[in-house]
């Protein structure tokens, strides 16, 4: 029988894309998600997930739900006996999370020990967490690894994160049954190769390459690219991209390493080569056929996205 997987904060970005690798590695999601960060479509869907089961065919289960109500996590885990579960649940803008630190510790914090406590009380002692690179901090030295110093992070999402690892990493030393694997991404980008899901944020985006499709196709007049002296071949500054399917994929990997009563073990998610913000620029005009019109601007004090920051850590 097919094992069921709790995915929280599914119907976004990434939790899509793993829903739709869960579905095609046999196992069965269960979504919840509360809006935030997704559309609305038809059938009481996101429209993310409308468009994953019309490329795998299959229903996916969804419900609507925010993991700091208690009381719908409780009856969700009645409703349903989960293997593991996949979460993604929480707010993610850098700058905002600078404006609004409270909003992020009570939803990121508390909502990962509600959600913790409800598994607990169930019986559910597997999870896979999404974390972040933004954990390391400035770096120590390059490339990163896993043993690399972590809680420099130098913003409340980011710290939010190293909190939440260090709240699961705790869980494991104290009670032997648990098993995580706590996944530090780098700058997830891309889409199925379907083209029916992908990264389109509403409002402004967070990070570069939904920026450059939007100007790309007209939506924004340019992208201003903060910043040109940086010690690479062109100037600008380089990260690590690592495409949103092999990121999900990644996930279904760790699925499999729970079942080996791994205890608590970390990875990094990326591709270890480096690319800078012109030559991802470069690289979506080539593929679009479409000019991307550059700003070149001094670095602003308040940068508003990751290809603004002056930023050599090459890291989301």
């Amino acid at each position: 029988m097919a094992e069921k997987i709790l995915v929280t904060g599914g119907a976004g970005y990434i939790g899509s894309h793993c829903v739709l690798e869960l579905v095609e590695a046999g196992y069965i999601p269960v979504v919840i998600d509360n809006f935030h960060n997704a559309i609305r479509g038809g059938d009481a869907l996101p429209e993310s997930l409308q468009r994953v089961q019309e490329i795998v065919g299959k229903k996916i289960l969804f419900q609507e739900l925010d993991i700091l109500d208690e009381a719908a996590l409780q009856e969700l885990f009645q409703k349903h006996h989960f293997s593991a579960v996949m979460h993604f649940a929480g707010l993610k803008a850098v700058g905002e999370s600078v404006q609004k630190p409270l909003e992020y510790y009570k939803v990121n914090l508390t909502g990962t020990i509600r959600l913790l406590e409800t598994m607990k009380a169930h019986g559910v002692r597997d999870i896979v967490f999404s974390s972040s690179a933004t954990v390391y901090g400035d770096p120590a030295y390059l490339p990163l690894d896993e043993n690399h110093p972590v809680g420099g992070c130098t913003n409340p999402y980011g710290k939010s994160k190293y909190f939440i690892e260090e709240m699961i990493r705790d869980l494991c030393k104290a009670e032997k049954d648990w098993n995580a694997i706590l996944l530090r991404y780098f700058n997830p980008i891309g889409a199925h190769e379907s083209g029916r899901i992908g990264e389109d944020p509403q409002g402004i985006p967070n990070n570069l390459m939904p920026y450059v499709a939007q100007v790309a196709v007209g939506r924004r007049e340019y992208l201003s690219v903060f910043g040109d002296d940086y010690k690479t071949a062109d100037g600008t500054g380089v990260r690590d991209y690592i495409h949103v399917v092999d990121l999900a994929k990644g996930h279904i990997a760790a699925l499999k390493k729970l079942k080996e009563n791994c205890g608590c073990k970390i990875y990094n998610l990326g591709t270890g080569c480096g690319y800078s913000v012109l030559q991802m620029i470069k690289a979506m005009e080539k593929a679009s056929g479409r000019e991307v019109r550059v700003l070149t601007q001094a670095t602003p004090h308040t940068p508003e996205g990751p290809w603004c920051r002056r930023d050599r850590r090459g890291k989301d």
